[in-house]
């Protein structure tokens, strides 16, 4: 086999999907929690006799405590376990300041029980320690399951929380907003069952679930909160007239 076929073969690759970035999880559950959520508010108002302005008023102020709410819950979680994770990586920061060699021969365990011989473990080993930082990286990996140069931003955490969640929170809102009077509260569900579709179907793409299965479940879960919510407006509604 020639040198330009090897080098061929070596540029080979697939790439992965990035998982684990500090976006994808907040703006997927602040959509879905912004449709559910409020449309099964207007629903609720409606179901106990409120009229359009009073479902309208309760759709925004649904739309914008979500927002809010979401972001601040992501911001402080996301925070709180990138506070952690630093904790841990200058944990095993002064591990490697104040004891080398017993790190060393953690290493050089942990190669060896993975299969690799003890001599090329412990020249490999070796290599890395002799660089702090590298050494470093390589623990924390190892150790915690931490990769410390990507560790989730909580403020892109909130605002992508934030934006999704008005983004599906609106959408219910539409026929009210745009003066449609006739069927309102039905186009309304409708619309908020179908983009709860979409987004299961689209959330697919990075999960093993086909897209037909992943948006009926979405969209499920959609009508079921609706109609318990709408049904439990009704009893309320008519417990107060």
């Amino acid at each position: 086999m020639n040198d330009d076929l090897v080098a061929r073969k070596v540029e080979i690759h697939h790439d992965h999907r990035n998982v684990s970035g500090g976006w994808l999880r907040p703006a997927v559950f602040g959509a879905m929690d912004g449709l559910v959520s409020n449309a099964a508010l207007m629903a609720g108002v409606a179901g106990g006799g409120a009229p359009r302005s009073t479902i309208v008023l309760a759709g925004l102020a649904g739309l914008a405590a979500g927002a809010f709410s979401m972001a601040a819950g992501e911001y402080v979680s996301v925070k709180s376990q990138v506070e952690s994770a630093l904790a841990e990586i200058e944990s095993e920061r002064l591990e490697l300041l104040n004891r080398p060699e017993a790190e060393l021969a953690e290493l050089i365990e942990s190669y060896v029980s993975r299969g690799v011989p003890r001599p090329l473990a412990t020249e490999f080993a070796t290599a890395i320690s002799a660089d702090f930082e590298v050494a470093l990286d390589i623990h924390t990996r190892d150790e915690i399951g931490i990769n410390p140069n990507d560790l989730p931003s909580a403020w892109v955490a909130a605002f992508s929380s934030f934006g999704s969640f008005a983004v599906g929170a609106i959408i219910p809102l539409l026929p009210y907003l745009l003066g449609l009077t006739s069927n309102v509260l039905a186009l309304s569900q409708i619309l908020a069952v179908l983009a709860l579709f979409a987004c299961g179907a689209a959330v697919s793409r990075v999960t093993t679930r086909s897209w037909w299965y992943s948006g009926l479940r979405q969209a499920s879960i959609g009508v079921a909160a609706g109609v318990v919510t709408y049904f439990l407006g009704s009893l309320v509604g008519s417990g107060i007239g």
